[in-house]
């Protein structure tokens, strides 16, 4: 089979170890494919390149609505498309999606996958939700193929026909890249001393109770929700910690009062950002995602495969991320649900450790990341 020059392009770097991991070099040992990565310039973005084998391509995609500079995106692309005679364009997310799918449309591309990570409107509303809404059927008409990184997705994409149903792919059970459960994702790979040297760093001390959250700290995550139930979790609870693994942002900002909290409350942790958050599961005793919106939350999977039990709320993609009583536990937003679920797991260790062992199971039968790179190079052809 003749090997092909496929471009993938994202927003921001952040994603790059979620979306795709060493799936560019396990790849290109099965079919020989030249992989280029476009995405906003950063450090790690450049500092991966060699590691996880792509061609990088500094690409300013902004994740605000900004038509000069989406348009300036799409000719970058386009150019760089022709000049290297990319035969395969893959977008990711809404912005780098609608750059990604226009960019290759205009250079008469042949094979165009827009992979839909969540439903960017979903809790928009009024202007702002038309707008996004309207970029994703964009995306989604100029695409050959559409990757639903979810049944919740696809089944979101068929009633708001965002596309043809036909061009509609869901890899497995979900996801978009897997989970490296043998190496990255395994409790046994981390050295002990290495785990108490970080637990020392933290103030984490053996007998705290650790509740555990991982990605951006944002509204749409649920955070706000959480910061309230924390206060009634540590009337409950004795010595437990909150371990926030993930960067503030200001787009789609927290509470003033979540902030404070964040910054005072000498229980709750907060790590900023970090590129390789993997070790720090081995800080948790329970993870958390109370998110209203999600495509399929990786994060959920990661701490299963870390023998983690989980608790996440219905949003679009969670309910597909856990199985309920075996692995974890369902939530509401309200702060007095997370509260008592939290104090559920920290009353009972036995099913905890019963539930995180079958989280450990789930995983590696249905979402490793080898199983999910060969339906990849079996259905797509990227």
């Amino acid at each position: 089979m003749k090997s092909k020059k496929i471009l993938h392009i994202i927003a921001v770097s952040f994603s790059i170890n979620y979306f795709f991991g060493k799936q560019f070099s396990y790849l290109t040992k099965k079919n020989g494919n030249e992989y280029h990565l476009g995405c906003s310039p950063s450090e790690e973005f450049f500092q991966l390149a060699n590691d996880l084998d792509y061609i990088p391509f500094s690409l300013l995609i902004t994740r605000e609505i900004s038509p000069f500079k989406d348009l300036k995106s799409i000719f970058c692309t386009y150019t760089y498309i022709k000049r290297n005679k990319i035969e395969k364009v893959i977008g990711h997310t809404p912005k780098g999606g609608m750059v990604a799918m226009i960019a290759s449309f205009l250079a008469r591309v042949p094979e165009r996958i827009y992979f839909r990570h969540g439903i960017i409107y979903e809790t928009s509303t009024g202007l702002k939700r038309v707008i996004l809404k309207s970029i994703d059927k964009l995306s989604g008409s100029l695409a050959t193929k559409v990757v639903c990184v979810s049944n919740s997705i696809r089944e979101i994409s068929e009633r708001e026909k965002l596309n043809n149903s036909s061009k509609n792919v869901v890899l497995g059970l979900g996801t978009c890249n897997g989970i490296d459960a043998e190496e990255k994702y395994n409790p046994e790979s981390y050295d002990e001393n290495r785990i108490q040297s970080l637990k020392s760093k933290l103030n984490i001390h053996e007998d705290d109770f650790v509740v555990g959250f991982v990605g951006r700290i944002v509204k749409d995550k649920g955070i706000n929700e959480l910061i309230l139930s924390w206060e009634s979790v540590k009337k409950n609870c004795q010595r437990v910690k909150l371990l926030l693994v993930g960067p503030i942002e200001s787009r789609d900002s927290i509470s003033e009062f979540s902030k404070e909290k964040i910054k005072n409350d000498p229980s709750i942790i907060f790590t900023d950002f970090i590129l390789d958050a993997s070790i720090y599961y081995s800080l948790m005793n329970v993870f958390i995602l109370p998110s209203y919106r999600e495509g399929f939350p990786t994060v959920a999977l990661e701490a299963s495969s870390m023998k983690i039990p989980v608790l996440i709320t219905r949003a679009t993609g969670c309910t597909e991320a856990i199985i309920e009583n075996e692995t974890g536990l369902f939530i509401t937003h309200e702060p007095s649900d997370i509260a008592f679920k939290i104090s559920y797991y920290f009353k009972n260790n036995k099913i905890a450790k019963i539930h995180g062992d079958n989280g450990r199971k789930f995983v590696r039968e249905n979402f490793e990341q080898t199983k999910i790179w060969n339906i990849i190079d079996k259905t797509l052809k990227i």
